[in-house]
């Protein structure tokens, strides 16, 4: 049977934030010229919410009961129609089909709860990049499934791979096919005249860069790490920043540290985060439009930042990094995982602090504790994959291999200095760093 576009749903996955938003309306303009040029119609749906692929297969089930497939893009990914026709075409609609660009990683990794720990390579799902689609027989099954039984992890750490997990179902539902005409190269390259998606762009700039004097950077620290990880900050990243302090539980004079008077805590340290917000919109440092909040064991690459942060408006409720969900499926909330950088702009710092909201005790989770006042003031939480909360040899190659990535975290089993120097230290945005990693798949 011939597969006609006007079967496929497309499902562009965005975010509140005005940047997103247009990005997304941008690519949906696209799909409809293209379809357009080729006489055909097309539906495509705009979701902003993270978890929607889960929750809401069921109203994407009833916009596509009458089509073939439902496709899953990213605002960056780019379609030619045409070839993602003749590609869909080779697939038998009415099975249950699952098609993606595969990842896979090389070992077992914390930002997947160490699954397959016996064989990591063995399990693959989607670099959501590509795009990924799925049958609508597919989509029947796994409405019926839904309803019998919800997504039970209580954390969303790698919706990717959780999507793939909860699809494969331990044998019982089917695996990804990898379909490799779903690219992740720029549209402009040679290589990529063979696909049917593309990447846009591995790093968006919107302007000049953000100057490094608006951005107040803010490292959190303690006593026992001022001679093992602070001194890995100043020998990276942190000379590149015009405006950083350190904050203690301890004030070393020799670094300089400054102690908030809040006790250091093994875990959580709500109390300091909230003690360095107040600091922000206090007398006693520079007014800056953007504030970055890192771990002292954060690697990041503050020029990088300074380009994102053009696509970004300080004067909206901008919260920015790796974004994780707690509860989603049960009215839970996201939020900005500490350890790859949180940035927010000053608006988005004074209406927390005006809101009341604050922790329920000093080790509470900083990061979690944020993402549930956001939740409360309906402020959304942006996310960008540039950000990480692990280390490279955490993530899948090749999904490296199409980004320039902004941070990583932990300096646990790594050298951070030769680790910084190989993916952050490079300031021209492209080129060299993906031909190096590209030169290692």
């Amino acid at each position: 049977t011939d597969c006609l576009l006007i079967e496929v749903v497309f499902v562009i996955q965005s975010q509140r934030n005005s940047f997103h938003v247009q990005q997304a309306e941008n690519l949906r303009k696209d799909l409809l010229l293209q379809a357009q040029a080729l006489q055909e119609v097309s539906n495509i749906y705009l979701f902003h919410t993270f978890i929607f692929v889960f929750h809401d297969l069921l109203t994407l089930y009833l916009f596509g009961k009458n089509s073939s497939w439902i496709m899953f893009l990213e605002e960056d990914t780019r379609v030619k129609l045409h070839k993602l026709h003749e590609v869909l075409k080779k697939f038998d609609r009415r099975k249950e089909w699952f098609l993606g660009k595969p990842l896979h990683d090389e070992e077992s990794t914390i930002i997947h709860h160490y699954a397959f720990s016996e064989n990591p390579a063995a399990f693959e799902y989607p670099d959501f990049s590509a795009g990924w689609a799925l049958s609508i027989s597919l989509v029947n099954s796994l409405t019926s499934k839904i309803e019998e039984e919800p997504l039970k992890s209580d954390f969303t750490i790698d919706l990717k791979h959780e999507v793939a997990l909860y699809i494969w179902e331990d044998g019982k539902g089917p695996r990804l096919t990898g379909v490799p005409e779903l690219c992740t190269f720029p549209e402009h390259k040679p290589r990529a005249q063979y696909c049917a998606t593309t990447v846009s762009s591995h790093s968006p700039v919107c302007g000049q860069p953000v100057k490094s004097d608006n951005i107040f950077v803010a490292v959190k620290t303690c006593k026992k790490f001022h001679s093992d990880r602070v001194p890995v900050v100043k020998k990276t990243w942190a000379k590149r920043a015009s405006l950083l302090e350190y904050y203690s539980d301890y004030a070393d004079p020799s670094i300089p540290t400054i102690d908030l008077g809040v006790p250091n805590t093994e875990r959580g340290h709500c109390g300091k985060t909230f003690a360095i917000l107040r600091r922000f919109l206090s007398s006693h440092v520079l007014k800056t439009d953007w504030l970055l909040i890192v771990d002292d064991d954060t690697l990041i690459s503050l020029p990088r930042l300074q380009a994102l942060l053009s696509c970004y408006d300080s004067s909206e409720l901008v919260c920015l990094g790796e974004r994780y969900g707690y509860g989603l499926g049960q009215g839970g909330y996201s939020y900005i995982t500490g350890g790859g950088g949180m940035v927010f702009s000053r608006e988005a710092v004074v209406q927390l602090l005006a809101s009341g909201c604050k922790c329920y005790s000093n080790d509470a989770p900083d990061d979690m504790v944020l993402g549930m006042c956001l939740n409360a003031l309906r402020v959304p939480v942006t996310h960008s994959p540039l950000f990480h909360q692990a280390r490279p040899e955490d993530y899948a190659k090749e999904f490296l291999a199409h980004q320039t990535p902004i941070s990583f975290h932990k300096h646990w089993n790594i050298d951070p200095v030769a680790v910084f120097n190989k993916w952050l230290l490079n300031d021209k945005h492209t080129e060299g760093l993906q031909k190096s990693t590209k030169e290692e798949l």
